[in-house]
């Protein structure tokens, strides 16, 4: 499949309750990674299935999907174009490169692609 969601995020400003809360319900591995100024807690479903993380952010909880692209600058540009913003510029870091952009309705979502 073309494009497929590859990754997804917990954003909350609560960490600790949403981990217990998953960790309970769901078989899923949960690790603390930290990453200096912040923890992120990695989320691994198993095979076939696509992972994740959870994190600390003040704003209301949500999930945030990325898609895999094959150009994140490209694919953000084009976004951006389609009339979507950007809400995260693209950003490289040790696995990969992301953007996070919201299309025209508000709904956000992140592009990535990760290195190798």
């Amino acid at each position: 499949m073309a494009n497929p969601f590859v990754h997804i995020e917990l954003h909350t400003a609560e960490v600790a309750k949403a981990r217990t809360f998953y960790d309970e319900l769901f078989d899923w591995e949960l690790q603390d990674v930290p990453m200096g100024d912040f923890t992120y807690t990695t989320i691994s479903v198993g095979e076939g299935g696509v992972g994740g993380g959870m994190m600390q952010n003040p704003v209301p909880s949500a999930w945030l999907p990325y898609v895999s692209v094959d150009d994140v600058e490209a694919s953000t540009k084009k976004a951006v174009d389609l009339g979507g913003r950007v809400v995260v510029p693209v950003t490289t870091m040790a696995p990969g490169t992301f953007s996070i952009v919201a299309d025209p309705t508000g709904a956000t979502f992140g592009l990535w692609k990760g290195k190798g």
